[in-house]
């Protein structure tokens, strides 16, 4: 462990960020290709099936908003406790990170046994989209205690500077989840054919599975520890945390939420619309998982040397990260604008939805692009603790401008203005995202 710190302070960037960044690169990608699977599979059975997945996109994100928040604060605050020589601290934040992960959960296993029906009822009064969202919307939410305690233990991995362990997890995870889908929801010489229930059980095992041997790998290879023995919660830690945590898992929740108040105004559009929105969700994931890989192999890095005051190596993190995600964003624009057809073909489109996701999938292609600085920065501001700039960059992107003017602009030139608001919503986020990064350095000087 000595060495990769040693490494965070004084090798190379390029080379240093590509071997923090490359293996959740691989495993957010794998995990994201899981995601457009399991639409494809599901999209076989009927638009219902995928319409239904759509609606329980903003439950699934909304516990992945609650894991990853507290398992960007933990990371943070690991990595600049090791920067700092402070590894009894950094040990402190891991036992009271595995609590917080623990209570969290048992909010989501409320959540699923109680709030699925009046969730879903919410979107539509098709029976057969409703009976498809509440079986899967219930299975999926009750059980993801796996992935809330999985993924707070990967990012102790990361804080470290350990990406492989946190790579094969993610893997591992969603590989068991694409093997499962077509078995557990087509069934074979007629057994195990459980339909949307079946895509359900294949997330949760592929969660489960990777939870186990998250907890396995940290207690047999990790240096830092969790022991519980003399363990009193401390409410200054625990303050430290949610002051990171809740910025960031607000900023991670936002699709759940935007995801949720545009299907209410594309439900008065057409089924296919929100069949189409949730594809897309599904399909820019593809893009921004990578991203946010590389912006994982970034956040260390800038923790781990700001704590220990190289603020130059900050500022040089910072400009290669912009470049590099440029490169991956800017490849999304060229995919989405040029083979639409062919991608929405992968989920049994129908006509509507075909002429619906053609031009929808052009439009938004340029807010990949545009994106590149507000992506970066909101993961700079993580690793600096700065909760409130972050949260402030994710609003612009992801609600304040997007919302109202998405239904400005359906009343005033149809659907394609909901997809224009997105480039809209990511140009002035970065800009602004720009401009409290200079003033943030400005104040270290």
């Amino acid at each position: 462990m000595n060495q990769t710190y040693n490494e965070m302070a004084s090798k190379p960037v390029f080379p240093l960020l590509m071997k923090m960044a490359i293996p959740p690169m691989i495993s957010m990608l794998i995990q994201s290709l899981y995601n457009i699977v399991d639409s494809i599979f599901v999209a076989k059975i009927g638009e219902e099936a995928l319409t239904a997945l759509s609606l329980a996109y903003p439950l699934q994100n909304l516990s992945l908003a609650c894991s990853v928040g507290i398992g960007v604060a933990i990371n943070a605050l690991i990595a600049k406790s090791l920067g700092a020589k402070q590894n009894n601290e950094a040990n402190n934040i891991c036992d009271h990170g595995i609590v917080l992960a623990l209570f969290h959960s048992l909010l989501f296993v409320l959540m699923g046994i109680f709030l699925m029906k009046p969730f879903f009822m919410l979107f539509t009064n098709d029976p057969l989209v409703l009976q498809y969202g509440i079986t899967y919307g219930s299975i999926v939410i009750t059980f993801t205690f796996g992935s809330i305690i999985h993924i707070t233990i990967e990012k102790m991995f990361q804080a470290t500077g350990n990406m492989i362990i946190p790579m094969f997890l993610q893997g591992i995870g969603a590989i068991i989840n694409i093997i499962l889908d077509p078995i557990l929801i087509f069934g074979i010489n007629g057994y195990f054919e459980m339909g949307v229930a079946g895509a359900a059980i294949a997330t949760i095992i592929g969660q489960m599975t990777a939870c186990l041997l998250a907890i396995i790998l940290f207690i047999k290879t990790s240096d830092l520890k969790i022991s519980f023995k003399n363990f009193k919660l401390n409410k200054q830690t625990i303050i430290k945390i949610y002051s990171i945590g809740i910025p960031s898992g607000i900023m991670q929740g936002l699709p759940s939420l935007l995801v949720s108040l545009l299907n209410g105004i594309l439900a008065t559009v057409s089924q296919s619309a929100i069949a189409f929105f949730g594809v897309y969700y599904k399909l820019q994931s593809f893009i921004y998982m990578p991203a946010n890989g590389l912006i994982q192999g970034m956040r260390p890095l800038i923790s781990y040397n700001f704590g220990a005051n190289h603020l130059n190596r900050v500022k040089e993190i910072i400009k290669v990260s912009i470049i590099c995600n440029g490169i991956i964003l800017s490849l999304g624009t060229v995919l989405f604008f040029v083979f639409p057809e062919p991608i929405l073909s992968w989920f049994s489109a129908t006509d509507e939805l075909l002429k619906i996701g053609i031009s929808g999938l052009r439009i938004i292609s340029f807010s990949f692009i545009v994106s590149t600085i507000g992506v970066v920065i909101s993961g700079v501001f993580e690793a600096l603790g700065n909760g409130r700039n972050s949260l402030t960059i994710s609003l612009l992107r992801q609600f304040i401008i997007t919302l109202p003017l998405s239904y400005v602009l359906l009343q005033l030139v149809g659907l394609n203005g909901v997809w224009a608001t997105f480039v809209i919503a990511e140009t002035i986020a970065s800009i602004i995202a720009w401009l409290l990064l200079k003033k943030e350095f400005k104040s270290y000087q």
